[in-house]
């Protein structure tokens, strides 16, 4: 269902000004009218992702044998650690990190599913398009160009076990963790699925959110369609 919230357009300004009313101390956000926060609650209802569950945890450091042979034994190809990409310079796989527009093109070029494709080649593609939704839209880093290698091993185990885990309350720490240091001076830029902010804020702030254009709302079939899909989407 994350799929679904890509299409929304961050107002950086609304998030500017949430994040000069964070306090780190408290986790709140000071307001004329008082104190307010994101909770557990707020996650669950508005993006559908679990609350409960086992904890997000896995090693971050470099595995035995290098990043390399794990993307090859995960995903099922090699990837360039000394070709710059589109001139900058850095290698598709560099200090852990993969490419995003690297493996955004590279799944272009190579994906043509059809019903004679093996089931294990779709699982793989699969898989990538899971590690970069997790790994560049939940967790992004502030360049939105790099998903962090430790995302390859814990998304690329057991499919049952994947959707059994607390996403929200991970995601929600690291809404809270960038929060905390965007908000202190000389911040420039804020990592993080910031997105949950701006969902938030239109909830419990309305006269911040855009007029509702009931873009779905046109036809018994859409009703239906919205009612399983997150509070957050209608």
């Amino acid at each position: 269902m994350l799929r679904h919230f890509l299409r929304i357009k961050i107002d950086n300004d609304l998030l500017t000004a949430m994040a000069e009313r964070w306090r780190p101390e408290t986790h709140t956000f000071h307001l004329a009218e008082g104190e307010m926060t994101i909770t557990l609650k707020d996650v669950a209802i508005l993006t559908g992702m679990p609350i409960s569950g086992d904890a997000i945890i896995g090693p971050t450091t470099k595995p035995e044998g290098g990043w390399g042979p794990l993307i090859r034994d995960r995903l099922g190809f090699d990837m360039p650690t000394t070709t710059p990409i589109q001139g900058r310079g850095h290698p598709p796989l560099n200090a852990g990190q993969v490419s995003v527009p690297w493996l955004v093109s590279h799944i272009q070029q190579e994906v043509e599913i059809n019903d004679e494709t093996p089931e294990e080649q779709v699982e793989r593609y699969a898989r990538i398009y899971l590690i970069g939704l997790v790994g560049g839209f939940l967790f992004p880093d502030k360049s939105n160009r790099w998903i962090q290698g430790i995302w390859l091993d814990m998304l690329t185990g057991d499919w049952d076990a994947i959707g059994q885990k607390s996403w929200g309350s991970a995601v929600l720490a690291g809404v809270y963790r960038e929060l905390c240091t965007c908000s202190k001076v000389g911040a420039k830029q804020a990592g993080a699925a910031m997105f949950i902010l701006q969902l938030w804020v239109w909830e419990h702030l309305p006269m911040f959110a855009p007029p509702d254009p009931r873009p779905y709302r046109r036809n018994d079939d859409e009703l239906n369609f919205l009612q399983n899909l997150p509070y957050g989407v209608k």
